[in-house]
């Protein structure tokens, strides 16, 4: 959700019961137009809430100008005190894929996780149980990454891609067809391609290079699901106002 658009997009979005309070709404509007200005992002999305047991983390995303560069994530507990948080890294999602359950709300929270580790004493090798504390905002910012990859799309015409390589939000998009809007091809994962790279000359042949730089989410097979009886669900797309 843009910032400069936020209250239309939470009504549009409140349909499921989980609003915002009145309070919450101009605490947010207020404040990401001042971390637009002052981390100088060219344009800040509300990422959305994920809730805690004491309290819930509110996500706030900045953009560059090109908008495919990596994104500077923030979060708030109160949507007025926002703090930048570090970019994910293989070795944190590995570190907190062992974390379960709620989040607790607090990010200097530390979860202990035991795990067994090789000791050498002398000529002997044995396996001692170790203690792992894991922040709670190091899991945060997995989470972020990890649900970013899977779900955070774009349809196709939102962005164009300039002859010199930066992203930039296509001003004339206007939406896509009812006909257009119920194909999966018509939607793209908003993120660095990775499929995208793997297809040969022929199967590129027909994309159009300004508008076709993404993965396509058509060939999507999600965790757990068989190929032939795979759903789909759309579930964070892009709001170019």
């Amino acid at each position: 959700m843009d910032a400069e658009s936020l209250l239309l997009s939470l009504e549009l979005a409140s349909g499921s019961g989980l609003g915002l309070s009145p309070d919450r709404r101009a605490s947010l509007l207020t404040s990401l137009l001042l971390v637009k200005r002052d981390y100088r992002y060219s344009r800040v999305l509300f990422w959305g809430r994920i809730l805690g047991l004491v309290a819930d983390y509110y996500i706030a995303q900045g953009l560059s100008e090109d908008h495919l560069a990596p994104r500077k994530t923030l979060y708030s507990l109160n949507c007025m005190e926002w703090s930048l948080l570090p970019p994910a890294t293989e070795e944190m999602v590995v570190q907190t894929a062992v974390v379960k359950g709620r989040f607790m709300g607090d990010p200097s929270h530390e979860y202990e996780h035991t795990e067994p580790q090789k000791v050498k004493e002398g000529d002997k090798v044995f396996e001692e149980e170790v203690v792992v504390r894991i922040k709670e905002e190091t899991r945060l910012v997995s989470i972020i990454d990890q649900i970013d990859k899977a779900v955070s799309i774009v349809p196709r015409g939102a962005l164009f891609k300039t002859p010199f390589g930066p992203i930039h939000v296509n001003r004339t998009f206007e939406g896509l067809s009812l006909s257009e809007a119920k194909k999966l091809s018509s939607y793209f994962h908003f993120r660095e391609p990775v499929e995208l790279k793997n297809k040969t000359l022929l199967e590129k042949a027909d994309l159009d290079p300004s508008l076709d730089f993404l993965d396509s989410l058509e060939h999507d097979i999600p965790k757990g699901v068989r190929p032939q009886n795979r759903r789909y669900g759309l579930t964070r797309q892009w709001h170019s106002g």
